[in-house]
């Protein structure tokens, strides 16, 4: 059975978190330019029409990138908020102590190594 987080685990998982969060939010904002989906999809377009669909390809490569991104600050946002809230590196399935090698791999992870394979294993 893995052992709860130590202070300094902690303290270096949520530096790690805290700095990929800084970089995808950076990173989604240089994709999208600051402009909204649809404006940037419109723009894309715009360029040039007699390549619209190397454009289209474009536009779909950056939508997926953007999509990527998003769902992976959104989960490590939501773990800064576990680990505020006192329930980060707890399974989520099991309620036992996420190891401290998963989270330097996976800061963000919900699941033990065991639950989270059991599960991808239902999903196939």
């Amino acid at each position: 059975m893995a052992t709860p987080l130590t202070a300094g685990q902690r303290a270096q998982l949520e530096a790690e978190l805290t700095r990929r969060q800084g970089e995808l939010a950076r990173r989604l904002a240089d994709h999208r330019g600051g402009l909204t989906r649809a404006e940037r999809a419109h723009e894309l377009l715009e360029q040039e029409a007699d390549n619209a669909p190397e454009r289209e390809n474009e536009l779909g490569l950056d939508g997926a990138i953007i999509e990527i991104e998003a769902r992976e600050l959104a989960a490590v946002r939501q773990a800064l908020a576990r680990l505020q809230g006192g329930d980060y590196g707890i399974c989520a399935e099991c309620d036992g102590a996420i190891p401290f090698g998963r989270l330097q791999v996976e800061p963000w992870a919900l699941r033990c190594v065991k639950c989270e394979g059991a599960r991808e294993a239902a999903g196939r």
